[in-house]
């Protein structure tokens, strides 16, 4: 697409913004970047964005500017607006930052959503494509904004865009066109931004709506909803996992009916049902995006897992800690508790923090099940109290990190597990779900030196 001398605006200018803004000036346009926040509070995005000759409008979205422009880029934050709605009204393009890169890709686009696993995926089947040797980029929500692709070998013929794609960032596509897209599931997540749970799916279907014939759209097997949801587009679908995926468990390995055994599941070094499920994904995918199945299988077999997803942090006193901050919703939260229900006796779950709007009655039966006792932390604590109601496992409340990793201490028993995994945000009491999960981490070394 031709952008040489048309005003275009980047609204939110967080690190998408400002790859966005970098991006559309090195194309010729015309930039005004926009943000509620001052000019001291964006510090060095706001020089970033002077420094690539745009032109900075703060503290205000106001609609006369929405409505002034050729175009408008949405950083994956911004949420909906009176200023976005005139803009819609005006006839004023809008596009996400994911599909203003999308118009300068050439090679082949691997694009992963869903509720849960997509960081997991996502880097699995990076690390698979860049071990054939073919210039690769792996990015999107899990890290590097995918507009600084843009340019480099990895974007032109012949490479690979490996790109975790959120609900945020694709409810403002038209032309994205992902080759072989993958929507893992769909859970009760960001009822606190989406007006019901179907509006938050259709997001996620949107990876699907500029397919064509040739593309691939891979499913798990057996999801309804995330079958119909595939239906926008009109690629060819797979399925993975279950009893007819195309990659699935056989005879205790994961198996590719195209290609083969891949790996034995006990050799797989993430565990849980779900991280097998995840690798049953990412190794389709992969193989569909032409990787050849020698580097998928070095992989599957080195792959050690994310950091603060489902991390082992230590034993003490014969009780396993264990590291899930990044389980933000209820889904996963139940998936952590699965995967730990074969191996500990009881759990003594560590949950809480700023409520997403979710149903917690998925968490609460698993929990009848599994749970030795709760530890309630942040904002949400009243909310999750409230739906474990009658339960008969205790359910202790704690002001701090430290002081719920020293409660589920004495609540725990040899042959038990503590497992962190809140089932909401993390801004109520961290910066992040990496630093709470740090906080957690400090609080079980803590213990450990006590011993």
């Amino acid at each position: 697409m031709d952008l040489h001398g048309k005003r275009v605006l980047v609204v939110g200018l967080g690190k998408s913004g400002v790859a966005a803004v970098r991006l559309l000036a090195a194309r010729g346009a015309q930039v005004i970047a926009n943000d509620l926040r001052s000019e001291s509070e964006l510090g060095e995005a706001a020089a970033a964005v002077r420094a690539a000759g745009a032109q900075l409008v703060l503290g205000s979205h106001d609609p006369a500017l929405f409505t002034s422009v050729d175009q408008i880029v949405l950083s994956p934050g911004v949420p909906p607006m009176p200023a976005l709605d005139a803009a819609d009204k005006a006839g004023v393009a809008v596009a996400s930052e994911v599909e203003l890169a999308s118009w300068f890709i050439e090679s082949t686009v691997i694009g992963i959503t869903g509720t849960n696993g997509k960081s997991t995926v996502t880097t699995l089947i990076g690390e698979m494509c860049r071990h054939t040797g073919r210039p690769t980029f792996v990015g999107g929500n899990l890290g590097t904004p995918i507009t600084d692709v843009v340019g480099s070998d990895a974007a032109k013929l012949g490479g690979y865009v490996v790109v975790e794609l959120s609900s945020y960032q694709l409810e403002r596509v038209d032309r994205l066109r992902v080759n072989v897209a993958v929507l893992l599931n769909v859970t009760d997540d960001h009822l606190d931004r989406y007006p019901s749970f179907q509006a938050y799916a259709h997001a996620k279907a949107n990876i699907f709506r500029g397919q064509h014939k040739a593309d691939f759209a891979v499913l798990p097997e057996g999801d309804e909803l995330c079958h119909r949801l595939a239906e926008h587009g009109a690629a060819e679908q797979y399925v993975f996992g279950g009893d007819s995926g195309s990659v699935r468990v056989i005879d205790g390995a994961i198996t590719d009916i195209a290609t083969g055994v891949l790996l034995p599941v006990s050799a797989l070094r993430i565990k849980g049902k779900h991280n097998v499920d995840n690798a049953c994904a990412a190794a389709l995918c992969a193989r569909l995006a032409g990787v050849p199945k020698q580097h998928i299988v070095a992989v599957l077999e080195s792959f050690t897992g994310l950091p603060h997803r489902m991390v082992h942090v230590a034993d003490v006193d014969g009780v396993a800690y264990y590291n899930d901050s990044k389980a933000t919703n209820v889904g996963a939260t139940v998936a952590a508790i699965d995967g730990l229900a074969g191996s500990a006796k009881r759990i003594v779950l560590i949950a809480g923090g700023k409520d997403k709007g979710g149903d917690y009655q998925p968490m609460r039966e698993r929990l009848h099940a599994h749970a030795a006792a709760v530890v309630l932390i942040g904002e949400a604590a009243p909310i999750i109290r409230a739906a474990l109601s009658g339960e008969s496992f205790p359910i202790e409340n704690a002001e701090s990190m430290e002081a719920a990793v020293f409660a589920a201490r004495k609540l725990a028993k040899p042959g038990d597990a503590v497992l962190l995994a809140p089932a909401c945000a993390s801004f109520d009491m961290f910066r992040s779900y990496a630093h709470r999960g740090d906080a957690f981490v400090a609080a079980v070394q803590a213990l450990e030196g006590d011993k």
